[in-house]
């Protein structure tokens, strides 16, 4: 890595932080904002609508296109391929966006791609998410906090990841899907519902396997209120109740019970249908 201020590829000082560092052989458009403490390795492209926060690091032959506004902390591996087009054939060149938090690590060789405008032109991901190597997230795709993505999974457009959700190797989800808080889906799983807050589902396609339990006792959740989900769970997938039976079932105690509200509303938000 060499100083920002000794690169001759340097453009306007007032976009590109003098602490920088950006290796010789990397491309940086003019009009790309690069924060304090950035690096940025070899040949690796930055596009002239990205801005990059304090911090984040950016190994070699990464390609970052805009408009991308990437936050701090983020680590992105190489050969990775981030705000590139969506690949929606209905995708003219509109005007669209992608939005990465802080703390964000992105392994090698993934994909993820702006938004378009048949929905709100952003794909936008939270904070201290992990994709590992070869995640592809697609246009449209709104993902929250503190997820993991193994190896291959793959997202479809105008998919939602709801915090803490933690998707296997291999995973497929369907366009249009919606992954609730808490949830957690077994690898090679096919998604093509939604998966309520706090259930693990596997698949082919996927379906429905109890509470996510070990997760929730691990991020600190109480026996009570695992007693809750496990109550409100039996409800909804044990007693062959019709989803807005369930629904009703469960009013009086959401009303008392935060998480089974929760539960409860997630299932309520579902557009497709949730998986049984």
């Amino acid at each position: 890595m060499t100083d920002r201020k000794n690169d001759t590829k340097a453009q306007s000082d007032d976009l590109i932080h003098p602490s920088a560092k950006i290796h010789p052989q990397a491309i940086v458009e003019s009009g790309a904002r690069i924060a304090a403490n950035v690096e940025i390795g070899p040949w690796t492209f930055v596009g002239q609508n990205v801005e990059i926060d304090e911090n984040t690091r950016v190994l070699s032959h990464v390609v970052i296109k805009g408009p991308t506004k990437i936050g701090k902390n983020n680590h992105i591996f190489q050969f990775s391929s981030v705000g590139e087009d969506c690949q929606d054939k209905k995708y003219a060149g509109e005007l669209s966006y992608l939005e990465i938090g802080d703390n964000n690590t992105i392994r090698e060789s993934c994909t993820i791609h702006r938004g378009t405008v048949q929905d709100n032109a952003i794909t936008k991901i939270g904070n201290g998410n992990l994709f590992m190597a070869y995640v592809h997230v697609a246009h449209d795709c709104v993902i929250g906090n503190d997820c993991i993505f193994a190896n291959n999974t793959t997202l479809a457009g105008h998919v939602c990841v709801e915090d803490n959700a933690i998707l296997g190797g291999g995973t497929m989800v369907h366009q249009f899907c919606r992954i609730g808080e808490h949830t957690m889906c077994a690898g090679g799983s096919i998604v093509l519902k939604d998966i309520p807050a706090y259930v693990m589902a596997s698949g082919q396609s996927a379906s429905a396997h109890g509470l996510n339990s070990e997760g929730l006792k691990r991020r600190g959740f109480s026996p009570e209120q695992l007693l809750a989900l496990k109550r409100a769970y039996k409800v909804v997938y044990r007693q062959g109740l019709t989803v807005k039976s369930a629904l009703q079932s469960l009013e009086e105690v959401a009303d008392k019970e935060p998480v089974v509200a929760t539960f409860r509303q997630s299932i309520i938000n579902s557009t497709r249908g949730i998986i049984r």
